[in-house]
């Protein structure tokens, strides 16, 4: 799990704008008519046709897409009754969250308000606010009478995060578990380790779910809930009061077919395990430490299907796959309520998704190939698919119990919006940082005494992404780490000095000899392989590192003219070509070449880099439909650089029949492709294009910075294609996590090229 800081924590959330979030507009606000329109007197349209109609509020204003993450601060995290103000950065973050993964957006209320009928009074007085209401970090048992009272007295979806979003997801490892030990639900006999409202949830999920209530036992930290006790019990502890003879945990163990565990970590031993009935189901979610650590589990009981809160085991129940899609697929019903059967549905359709064979793009993110079994039973986090599964099942049982507040659901039409909803980026950054971090690589930065580069190994270290490999002083980059108080452990990197490197004869030989008939005589060779972009590259193809990254205080050429060089271009390349990737919010991942080396582009060249692009769209996971922009679409203008498209599209069909190419084509019908089968119904892409070729580096240069500036897109890159071995050149004003995420391309990069040389052989 990733090391986190104080320091690093602090400066994460005091950085640019104080907090995680902010309020942006989704109108244009940019004359006085917007103004008017906006505000007074146009407003006043809208206003009167809620007021003839509120359910109008959902088509004129954001109510339906807003949630309000509300909490008392008096159970934060696991460190107790903070205060609502203490409360506040948790509250935020949870708002990131449902941004980030199902697009919702978040007001976090923080209230003053220990006693349970003010702070209900409060919250329900804020209906006519949100869409939906989540509940966090509020103390048991107020927690369970808070949430009862707001259902009772509001319209619209209430929902304890803390309590049904850990019964959901240990709901549905519970029905995938229970299927892989040939267990029924209904047979199954159920220990509960913890009485807190994540426990009392749970347990009643699992009720909820098939199991028998008999069959149930919990226990809290002073042992057994059995009929007759009455030491510190209450009402809702009194819901699990039990004929039984067990008074203790282990007593409670003996012969159990599950264990869920939610209370604290360390509690179960090995010798308690092996007292479980076969084929046991054992769930320790005590975070961050299980009741009983996974290894050990297994060890005891290697029939045992395990799962813990941790990422660093299989089978982790983590929240984060259900309340942003929960939500989601709530909110676009207008739901009164999130009910019982929408909880069972979600839990059915992450179960039902970890049974479905499992994507590239997921097995690429975690370096393992992942199918259904004991090891597998949830999907994993990052797996792209959670949203558009369980969204559905949640709206479509919510019009089906009667709380949805429209008359027709259209589950394959709802489906397809969600998959564009997101564009994806956030996916594809966290894939490729957990891809990388399965098998890092040793990557050298040239410019190891930028402290940039130095707080991004940090990073780079923590997250187990890559070995970094410093050229420079080693006394220079020491005395930086110090003077600017960045948290590297330098032990576990590499310093190397050129100049006195032991290597450096080697590598100016090998320069001289690849060099000496073009211009290159030994003295010179001498002098080059002392500059560090010089050294690096000699240093990844000697084999001592597996790619490159620098440019961050070096033009462009001064690193591209030595990769050439000295690394070269892979076989069967006729050029190289830069490449950036744009996570569009709504459609997607984009593809852009050539972007940043080939100025002078003639249709081969072209066609060239259609090419390489199409090909790499396979490592992103894209099915490429490649566009060969134009100022023109089919023969509407006739220029030179208009047939230079035509001939560039025709060469590449001729050399890959199998793509789909298309061109020429203007941007705007190449990505809209209801104008695109309107206007031109002949045209051979069968989507919008997601790879677009343009017709000179001054159009793709400019188009994807105007995207980042401009269209305040996601936009990754540079991405160097067509070299021998990894080579990433950094923008010269690229930012800290700028450089992690292009290290963790080309460590992707890397580890590609290791399978590629692999399965030549």
């Amino acid at each position: 799990m990733a090391k986190v800081r104080r320091k690093e924590a602090l400066e994460y959330h005091v950085q640019g704008r104080p907090g995680k979030i902010e309020v942006v507009p989704t109108k244009p606000l940019t004359s006085q008519r917007d103004l008017s329109l906006a505000y007074s007197p146009g407003v006043a349209e809208p206003c009167l046709a809620i007021k003839e109609d509120p359910r109008a509020a959902y088509e004129y204003t954001a109510r339906g897409n807003l949630v309000a993450v509300i909490s008392n601060g008096t159970a934060v995290l696991g460190l107790g009754n903070l205060g609502p103000l203490a409360a506040k950065p948790v509250m935020e973050g949870k708002g990131v969250l449902f941004k980030k993964f199902a697009d919702i957006d978040v007001f976090d209320l923080e209230i003053d308000a220990t006693d349970p009928e003010r702070f209900v009074d409060v919250v329900a007085a804020l209906e006519p606010t949100f869409g939906g209401i989540n509940l966090e970090d509020i103390k048991a048992p107020e927690s369970f009478y808070i949430e009862e009272a707001l259902k009772k007295r509001m319209n619209i979806p209430v929902f304890h995060d803390d309590q049904h979003g850990t019964a959901i997801i240990s709901g549905a490892a519970l029905i995938n578990a229970a299927h892989l030990q040939d267990k029924r639900i209904e047979d199954l006999k159920v220990v509960v380790s913890g009485a807190g409202a994540s426990a009392v949830a749970c347990a009643r999920f699992f009720i909820s779910l098939g199991v028998h209530a008999e069959n149930l036992l919990m226990v809290d930290s002073t042992g057994v809930i059995f009929e007759g006790r009455t030491e510190r019990m209450n009402e809702i502890k009194a819901q699990f009061l039990r004929k039984t003879e067990a008074r203790t945990l282990a007593d409670a163990m003996k012969g159990a077919d599950v264990l869920l565990g939610l209370s604290v970590g360390g509690l179960v031993t090995p010798a308690m395990v092996e007292t479980m009935a076969e084929r046991p189901i054992i769930f320790a979610l005590a975070n961050p430490d299980p009741e009983i650590p996974y290894e050990e589990a297994k060890l005891a009981r290697p029939d045992a299907i395990v799962a813990t809160g941790r990422s660093d085991t299989n089978n982790q129940v983590n929240n984060v796959l259900g309340f942003p899609f929960i939500f989601r697929g709530a909110l676009d019903v207008r739901a009164t309520a999130i009910n019982e059967q929408m909880k069972v549905a979600a839990a059915h359709a992450i179960a039902d998704l970890a049974r479905r064979d499992v994507p590239r793009v997921v097995n690429l993110a975690y370096g393992s190939e992942f199918s259904f079994g004991p090891d597998y039973i949830i999907p994993k986090p990052f797996d792209p698919r959670v949203l558009y599964w369980v969204a559905p099942a949640v709206a479509k049982a919510a019009v089906a119990s009667g709380v949805a507040g429209i008359e027709s659901f259209d589950e394959s039409a709802y489906r397809e919006h969600l998959r564009t909803l997101l564009g994806q980026s956030s996916t594809v950054i966290r894939r490729f940082i957990r891809q990388a971090s399965n098998a890092p690589q040793r990557i050298v930065f040239p410019e190891g005494d930028d402290p940039r580069i130095l707080q991004a190994c940090s990073i780079l270290l923590d997250e187990g992404v890559a070995q970094p490999l410093l050229l420079g002083s080693p006394e220079r980059i020491r005395q930086l780490v110090a003077e600017h108080e960045i948290d590297l452990d330098l032990s576990a990197v590499e310093l190397v000095d050129p100049t006195t490197d032991s290597c450096l004869a080697d590598y100016v030989e090998h320069y001289y000899a690849a060099r000496q008939r073009k211009g290159i005589d030994r003295k010179e060779a001498d002098r080059r392989m002392r500059w560090r972009n010089h050294f690096g590259m000699m240093m990844v193809l000697r084999g001592r590192a597996e790619g490159i990254v620098s440019g961050i205080n070096a033009h462009y050429p001064e690193v591209i003219r030595p990769a050439l060089q000295i690394l070269g271009l892979a076989p069967g390349v006729r050029r190289t070509a830069g490449m950036y990737l744009v996570l569009h919010h709504q459609r997607g991942m984009l593809l852009f070449a050539d972007t940043t080396v080939s100025l002078e582009i003639d249709a081969e060249v072209m066609a060239d880099v259609g090419e390489m692009v199409a090909d790499a769209a396979k490592t992103y996971d894209l099915t490429p439909r490649v566009a060969m922009l134009s100022l023109s679409s089919f023969g509407s203008t006739r220029h030179p650089e208009v047939d230079k498209v035509v001939e560039a599209t025709r060469i590449l069909r001729k050399r890959r029949p199998e793509l789909e190419v298309e061109g020429e084509i203007q941007a705007n019908v190449a990505l809209d492709y209801a104008l695109q089968r309107r206007t031109f119904p002949f045209s051979r892409l069968t989507g919008p294009a997601n790879v677009l070729v343009f017709p000179n580096l001054d159009a793709g240069n400019i188009a994807y910075k105007l995207m980042r500036e401009l269209g305040n897109q996601v936009v990754v890159g540079p991405v160097l294609l067509g070299m021998a071995h990894p080579v990433t050149v950094l923008e010269r004003d690229c930012d800290v996590d700028s450089i992690v995420l292009m290290t963790a391309l080309t460590v992707v990069q890397a580890q590609e090229r290791r399978l590629r040389d692999a399965a030549a052989q």
